[in-house]
């Protein structure tokens, strides 16, 4: 399922902006001290990967007709508290991970300890980044955009849904809870990215509304087709331990639907999420090419 983007370019989009994601990732973490703190927050932050999240954030900004430069310091501050979760998810208390991203996970480099320090550090980083390091953009703006971070990685979003992840490791769940696990885990980071673009972007409240459909759909999306290929994908391709799921004993969306109903599923969002951005059409390119990305990867 393609989007109608002929005359975009999204290969070169995507290079483009990941270049300048990942320029601004580098200064984020200058040389200060610990030494030790600073190595371990560069070595996740830096390891790579397809930089969705800030990519989303400059797009969505791009889309309301803002300045991607300034929402530049609000996507670093994404990608530092996606780092932080992947970081902390992979700890043994948690999902007892060794690989990620094609390489030891942090805690095996850096040990328990200094790894659950780093990921603390690369949250409140975030933080500084929108707070402190975000010339150019109104304070009111930074101010609903800080909103939007604490309700992303707290209770409401990130901690909550990793919470009701690791009760339900061994138990039956039903959609409704995997839906709940997946729109907190994974879907919450997603709209933030979106919705603090929009924010910076001077959005007004159809296209935040518009928005927010987008995210929730492209999400769930998201997480759906990370449940598929932890069935069919190998660790060399995935970067992490394949079947990890299986081994954990997690409800997937393949376990209670199947794979083909699980896919079925991913696309019909990805063609919601589309949808709700069609009044906009000529200036969503790069949102409709995201979209259709998240369900075409291979990892």
């Amino acid at each position: 399922m393609g989007a109608d983007i002929s005359s975009f370019d999204f290969s070169s989009y995507l290079i483009k902006h990941r270049q300048s994601v990942e320029s601004a990732l580098d200064a984020s973490l200058g040389p200060e001290r610990p030494e030790q703190l600073r190595e371990a927050m560069r070595y996740s932050l830096l390891a790579g990967g397809k930089r969705l999240r800030p990519i989303l954030c400059l797009a969505a900004c791009e889309f309301v007709g803002g300045n991607p430069d300034l929402a530049l310091p609000t996507a670093v501050a994404l990608e530092m508290i996606h780092t932080m979760s992947l970081i902390h998810d992979d700890l043994p208390a948690m999902d007892d991970d060794d690989l990620r991203r094609g390489r030891p996970t942090n805690h095996k480099v850096y040990g328990d300890a200094v790894a659950i320090l780093a990921g603390d550090a690369l949250l409140t980083r975030a933080f500084e980044m929108v707070a402190l390091r975000s010339p150019g953009v109104s304070a009111e703006s930074l101010l609903k955009v800080v909103g939007e971070l604490s309700l992303l990685a707290g209770a409401p979003g990130l901690v909550g849904g990793q919470v009701v992840d690791l009760e339900c490791e061994g138990k039956e769940v039903d959609l409704e809870t995997l839906e709940f696990i997946h729109m907190h885990k994974t879907g919450a980071l997603l709209k933030a990215c979106v919705t603090s673009g929009a924010l910076i972007g001077g959005a007004s409240v159809e296209a935040l509304n518009a928005l927010s459909i987008y995210a929730n759909g492209i999400g769930l999306a998201f997480q759906i087709i990370d449940d598929v290929l932890d069935v069919t994908a190998s660790s060399d391709v995935l970067g992490k331990t394949a079947g990890k799921d299986v081994l954990a004993d997690k409800t997937t969306y393949p376990k209670l639907l199947g794979l083909a109903a699980s896919r079925k599923r991913a696309n019909d969002l990805v063609a919601e999420a589309k949808a709700a951005l069609e009044p906009w059409k000529m200036n969503a390119e790069p949102l409709l090419a995201l979209a259709d990305y998240i369900t075409d990867r291979d990892r």
